[in-house]
């Protein structure tokens, strides 16, 4: 038996990257998982994906940042699997390394509408239904950012250092209802992330790379996939408002 066995996850931004990679391996230890996701071709080719390898998936398009959006979101999984059990909160956008002077209003506000607002939408309306049912899982994708002061932007790290109290404060007050939330801190990680970045701010870039030769390795995202498996399942039961540093050491120097 998978270590999610009949246990039903929602996963956000998982239409590619370290969401689909967490998605997929929850759907190989048993979970049914329901793929969330802005980009609607993405979501659709994943779903389609997991479907044709044996798996139970559903597809809901959704935009974090938009109260309906989640409400539907977590809605249409109850109404489609009965309960929910798992939310991962993983959707996220960078800002382009932007340093305290050069931060435009329009990436701040970007930045706190998906990375924070998007993750408090998420948690208001599931907690309900984890009360309903007993308890549940939440795994928050934080950043080694989140834990440290200069390896991104200051609207990302704020978000990020922002994921960490939220998720230590459901669980110390939801603990009691048997309700984790642990949070996951990557550092690099191959996903092409960087890639995508454009009008980066090169003095902000400059100022989070240059402890980069320090980092030993790059992560994967079945590295982050192993991890999150790990804290929406039962061996991790003990653990709740932990945020996980995955940097191989490099916060540890």
């Amino acid at each position: 038996m998978g270590r999610l066995e009949k246990k039903v996850a929602i996963i956000t931004g998982s239409g590619a990257g370290i969401g689909k990679a967490i998605a997929t391996h929850y759907a190989e230890e048993g979970a049914k998982v329901v793929i969330v996701d802005f980009n609607e071709e993405a979501l659709h080719t994943t779903v389609n994906e997991l479907k044709k390898a044996g798996h139970e998936a559903i597809g809901i398009k959704v935009n974090v940042a938009v109260e309906e959006d989640v409400a539907k979101m977590v809605n249409e999984t109850v109404k489609t699997f009965g309960r929910v059990d798992i939310l991962v909160n993983n959707a996220g956008v960078g800002d382009n390394m932007q340093a305290a002077e050069n931060v435009k209003d329009e990436t701040w506000q970007r930045v706190m509408d998906i990375n924070v607002t998007g993750v408090m939408r998420g948690l208001r309306q599931v907690i309900p239904v984890f009360l309903a049912n007993g308890g549940g899982t939440i795994v928050n994708m934080a950043s080694i950012s989140g834990l440290t002061g200069g390896r991104g932007g200051l609207a990302y790290t704020a978000a990020k250092h922002a994921v960490v109290g939220m998720t230590k404060n459901i669980a110390s007050q939801y603990g009691p209802q048997n309700i984790r939330c642990n949070a996951i801190a990557p550092a690099h990680v191959e996903t092409g992330f960087a890639a995508t970045m454009t009008n980066v701010d090169e003095f902000g870039m400059q100022i989070a790379t240059r402890g980069l030769n320090l980092l030993p390795k790059a992560g994967t995202i079945q590295d982050i996939s192993n991890i999150a498996i790990f804290l929406a399942s039962e061996e991790s039961a003990y653990i709740n408002g932990v945020t996980l540093a995955a940097d191989a050491g490099w916060s540890a120097y």
